[in-house]
């Protein structure tokens, strides 16, 4: 024998704003243009694969402790932030392996950030600059007071540090003053 109707649970969900008149007449029909409209709170989850495809190197090297750059083999242009061809010869780079010390070429404090960093507001990050290479590095200073800051950190020495525990994120790597 067939069930004649259809199992019925909120299955999670949560309703907001259902109200409904009790009887419908012209008046409470015309009501119903006015009616805020009716949300429906759901649990949801997605499994999201992610690849870092040709950064995976500068990703396993946070995750051991090494601060992995790129260079140009033929122009010896140097990226801190990996890159898989050289933006002027189109040349593919090669992994180059760079002591994580280097000096604040810039920064900035943030009082607002994301759902992640809203707890550790306000936080602040770097540009830091390495010798013998061309372009520059974001990463988090910690170890200063953000109420400190002041055009004396421009050129302060920092030495990085990586995550005991790597998360395979760019904050793998994090600096402090080297003084």
């Amino acid at each position: 024998m067939t069930e004649d109707r259809m199992e019925e649970s909120f299955g999670g969900y949560i309703l907001h704003n259902v109200p409904f008149p009790t009887e419908l007449n012209e008046a409470a029909l015309a009501s119903l243009k006015k009616m805020a409209p009716i949300l429906i709170e759901q649990p949801y989850s997605i499994t999201y694969l992610h690849s870092y495809a040709q950064d995976s190197p500068f990703f396993a090297g946070l995750a051991n402790g090494r601060f992995l750059v790129t260079r140009d083999p033929e122009t010896g242009y140097t990226y801190g932030t990996p890159r898989g061809h050289d933006m002027y010869t189109g040349n593919e780079t090669e992994w180059v392996e760079i002591p994580a010390e280097g000096t604040i070429h810039a920064f900035t404090v943030c009082h607002f950030g994301s759902e992640e960093f809203l707890p550790e507001c306000p936080f602040v990050l770097i540009q830091v600059e390495f010798p013998g290479v061309n372009t520059l590095f974001l990463a988090r200073l910690i170890g200063v007071n953000p109420a400190e800051a002041g055009p004396h950190w421009i050129g302060m020495k920092v030495k990085g540090r990586f995550r005991r525990l790597s998360k395979f994120k760019p904050t793998d790597v994090y600096f402090y003053p080297a003084e």
